[in-house]
């Protein structure tokens, strides 16, 4: 009796157990579901968007979360972090948290209308390149060619030294030399996807240009589009900053995290004053770290052939 009670209880766990490891009936998942649960398969991923969440919003919070006036000299020259200034103050007396909250926005302006305007020059650039070829298609590839064969950093500090130094010369000159990649992935796409069986049906029901362009095959380049965004908000936060430590970007006395670099070049402050330099430096790599990987995670996500996990 006991044998037969112990032998059905192995069976039950056995049971058990190969329920737990049977897949969930996916059968009624959305495709935004489907994308959220492949990308939650990337921890470095989901703990990068709630970073990012979490600094987007104390940037946007910034002037109730900030303690002083970004601009205010509220404390002592160069004074050290304590608990009234938590990150100390900068060479003339304003407190760096302050200024660091306030730089944040701009980074993160920045990073995103460059690549919202780049975006949108290379997906228009790309789709009538792809859908029309011929002579148009050779026109601009070779123009988008001229551009790509430029040193990048080189195009950027030319551009950033004609136009007058500021946040909105800067967002202008980033989404107009960020294009070219993104022009060149949509093309590549639409190529593939005008010879397929639903847009030549579209073709045939006399659909209009409008809507076989933005409604059939835009819609099916989104992902890789997405993608590649990501890569290019963080180059261009990198590049802003670079710019604004350089005296071409964004001018003091609005607080940007290049320009509070700036303060920088000076052997004693990276020496004896790293407050100054280290919180923006951080912050910088943080968030051009936190962009990627969730660039990484988007591209494995949209992906349907994709099965790596991390």
């Amino acid at each position: 009796m006991k044998k037969d009670n112990s032998e059905k209880l192995v069976k039950n766990k056995i049971r058990i157990g190969r329920a737990k490891d049977q897949p969930k009936d996916l059968s009624n998942e959305s495709y935004g579901q489907t994308v959220w649960r492949r990308f939650r398969r990337h921890r470095l991923a989901t703990v990068s968007l709630a970073v990012l969440i979490v600094l987007g919003l104390a940037a946007i919070l910034a002037p109730i979360i900030a303690p002083y006036d970004p601009d205010a000299i509220v404390g002592t020259f160069s004074g050290a972090p304590n608990g009234q200034f938590w990150f100390g103050t900068d060479q003339i007396g304003r407190d760096v948290f302050s200024r660091i909250l306030y730089a944040m926005r701009i980074s993160l302006l920045v990073g995103l209308m460059a690549t919202v305007i780049s975006t949108v020059i290379g997906v228009v650039l790309g789709l009538v390149a792809g859908y029309f070829g011929g002579l148009l298609d050779m026109i601009i590839m070779r123009f988008t060619d001229m551009v790509m064969s430029f040193p990048y950093i080189l195009l950027v500090l030319v551009a950033a030294s004609i136009f007058e130094p500021g946040l909105w010369s800067i967002i202008i000159i980033l989404g107009l030399v960020d294009w070219p990649g993104i022009a060149r992935l949509v093309r590549g796409n639409v190529l593939s996807l005008r010879e397929t069986n639903f847009v030549k049906s579209n073709l045939v029901a006399g659909m209009s240009l409008r809507h076989i362009l933005f409604s059939e095959i835009l819609p099916n380049t989104v992902a890789p589009i997405l993608v590649y965004a990501t890569s290019v908000v963080a180059l261009s936060m990198l590049d802003e900053a670079a710019l604004s430590f350089l005296g071409m970007g964004v001018l003091p006395p609005t607080a940007s995290l290049g320009n509070m670099l700036n303060g920088a070049q000076s052997l004693t402050v990276l020496t004896r004053q790293p407050w100054m330099w280290l919180p923006p430096g951080l912050l910088i790599v943080v968030l051009v770290i936190a962009i990627n990987f969730i660039g990484d995670a988007l591209r494995d996500a949209l992906d349907p052939t994709s099965t790596t996990s991390h």
